[in-house]
């Protein structure tokens, strides 16, 4: 769980003054008990009126709640768009984490907003670009590259050569219908892209550490200065 969606749980387990313990909530959100005090204390810290210590529970002052999310028409327009073009074209996960962030921005907007966010007039078509599959490795190696999980993959070049790889993915790159595995080639020792509709396996491999020369900002950093823009 995100810390954001953390601290946003905590506060809504201390609405109505209920007093809840720190064991209670470390339970409820599955994290130690240090984390719940050094949660408390910055949410106090911010300006939330949250009472009480350790041992003892906590509580907050009534009459407490958090704003309503307010964005102008250019963030509206970003974030509905943004989620439209996720929900089409990304990972099958990140499709449905789209749809639910869609949902979940409409729910807190005043009416007004709201009313701009629907009428938002840019949309993303499905022309069949990307099958189920396809956007289910897009997940995957998502995933990868968040856990720094180095990975086995099948990979077929433009006519249709197979190689086979172990790679560590760093990020991925959307081009339009088409996504691309940025990554550290360990069976070639420098950096390479790879289309994601041409890998025809992946599997896990361990784990990998960030080492200087191979790294995402090390990749872009290159990049940058192939192209001349260093």
């Amino acid at each position: 769980m995100r810390r954001a969606d953390r601290l946003f749980q905590i506060v809504q387990a201390l609405r109505g003054g209920r007093r809840v313990t720190a064991r209670q909530l470390a339970e409820r959100l599955e994290v130690s008990e240090r984390t719940i005090y050094r949660d408390i204390a910055d949410l106090q810290g911010t300006g939330v009126p949250v009472e009480g210590e350790a041992g003892f529970g906590y509580v907050m002052q009534d009459g407490f709640d958090l704003p309503p999310l307010m964005f102008t028409r250019d963030e509206i327009v970003a974030l509905v768009a943004g989620a439209r073009l996720i929900r089409t074209w990304g990972g099958l996960a990140m499709a449905q984490a789209a749809e639910e962030a869609l949902i979940k921005i409409n729910a807190v907007l005043p009416e007004q907003e709201r009313a701009r966010a629907a009428a938002v007039s840019i949309h993303a078509i499905d022309a069949g670009g990307l099958d189920d599959a396809t956007r289910a490795l897009i997940d995957r190696l998502e995933a990868a590259a968040q856990d720094r999980e180095r990975m086995a993959i099948a990979y077929r070049d433009a006519e249709g050569t197979e190689t086979r790889r172990t790679v560590r993915p760093l990020g991925l790159g959307f081009w339009g219908k088409v996504w691309t595995l940025l990554a550290w080639c360990e069976t070639r020792a420098d950096f390479r892209m790879f289309r994601i509709d041409r890998i025809a396996e992946a599997s896990p491999k361990g784990r990998f550490r960030p080492e200087k020369g191979k790294r995402l900002t090390d990749f872009l950093e290159a990049e940058r200065t192939r192209h001349g823009f260093g």
